[in-house]
């Protein structure tokens, strides 16, 4: 946070601005970390209950932080982890700031920090600059539940900071999880969210009774809606036949066990119609190709890294043709600042030869983020 001079001022704006957001009532503490990490407010390392007083107490002791120092984000998550840990609340959010790559500990401690904190609390990470890992904090992001962006220009901190916080606040339903029950004779493939944002959730299946298990979604906001794609493969059967390949339920856990919010059934029918048995529900299709859109991405922007130009353009190529046709303009026009379009319907690109590392790592930060199908 040194270089350039302002950008600790930002950071230490952008956190007052987000302590501001905290409705009276709501516990809230700050943290500051460099390669050690250590209690801000309140400097005991406790929560404070936020009011008109210990906000105006949080802003003075933010005034007085100082950049320097190292990086090693798996120790300001291990603190926000201890903090949390002490209150029973249920829902728990935190914002995550860097501006530099995780230098001071190893890939391994920050896995296992990642780990210790999964289903404890959300975290929402932000990278200042373009000196930080787009990798690492996606990382985090996925497993804690939250969102990962730039932010280029210190001087938009603030808005951000305000933003995230603004949503944490509208959280009013906890630890909410997709279960998913299917026969004995059904296997679940995979369990993705595909809107807002793409997250493959497969592997976070815990069991909750019987052929069934619960993939967590985090908490949420009321009206809030999010689109899932779930694959389940049935054992063949005779045409004609029918039978329930799967039950969805979105459930809320709550003192008296799991709230059903939500139910859905799918259903297997057996056909020798090839109209019918080769026919692709047309929103399936579009977060297919959303995933595909964002998995083309990352895997271009790789190439492109380790100097694999050929793969490079093929990729970032077939990642114009799928935005075009999804109508997914904020992606086209991100990676038209990486490549020049020669043919959008077919794909056809020209590698940039000078690309600005804040439009490279938007891109990649970004291509998760998915338009919704029309229903």
């Amino acid at each position: 946070m040194e270089y350039p001079h302002t950008k600790i001022a930002e950071a230490r704006a952008a956190t007052a601005a987000a302590v501001d957001v905290v409705r009276d009532g709501v516990l809230f503490s700050v943290i500051a970390g460099t390669n050690l990490a250590w209690p801000v407010y309140p400097a005991d390392g406790s929560m404070a209950r936020s009011d008109a007083s210990s906000r105006a107490a949080a802003r003075q002791a933010v005034a007085g932080l100082r950049a320097g120092g190292g990086t090693a984000i798996g120790q300001w998550l291990e603190l926000a982890r201890q903090t949390f840990a002490r209150y029973p609340a249920k829902l728990r959010h935190a914002i995550l700031l860097t501006d530099g790559k995780n230098q001071h500990e190893s890939p391994e401690q920050l896995a296992a920090a990642v780990r210790q904190c999964e289903g404890l609390f959300s975290c929402d990470c932000r990278g200042v600059g373009t000196d930080w890992e787009v990798r690492e904090l996606r990382t985090i992001s996925a497993a804690l539940l939250g969102s990962v962006d730039i932010v280029p220009d210190p001087s938009g901190l603030a808005a951000d900071f305000a933003a995230m916080m603004q949503s944490a606040m509208g959280k009013q339903v906890a630890d909410v999880a997709l279960r998913v029950w299917t026969p004995q004779h059904a296997t679940v493939k995979f369990v993705k969210q595909v809107a807002p944002t793409v997250e493959d959730l497969t592997g976070r299946r815990a069991p909750s009774g019987p052929q069934s298990g619960d993939y967590p979604t985090g908490a949420w906001e009321p009206g809030e809606s999010r689109d899932y794609h779930v694959g389940v493969e049935v054992t063949p059967a005779g045409v004609g036949q029918e039978m329930l390949a799967a039950r969805v339920s979105l459930v809320a856990q709550s003192p008296s066990g799991a709230d059903v919010l939500g139910q859905g059934l799918v259903r297997a029918i057996w056909t020798d119609d090839e109209a019918l048995s080769t026919k692709i529900n047309p929103r399936v299709a579009h977060y297919t190709g959303q995933a595909e859109l964002a998995a083309a991405i990352q895997d271009g922007l790789e190439a492109r890294k380790q100097g694999d130009e050929e793969t490079a353009t093929a990729k970032l190529g077939r990642a114009v043709a799928l935005a075009h046709q999804s109508g997914n303009e904020d992606t086209a026009k991100l990676l038209a600042k990486v490549v020049d379009v020669v043919d959008v319907e077919t794909g056809t690109v020209r590698l940039k030869k000078q690309v600005e590392d804040a439009d490279e790592m938007a891109l990649d930060t970004r291509s998760t983020k998915t338009v919704r199908a029309r229903k």
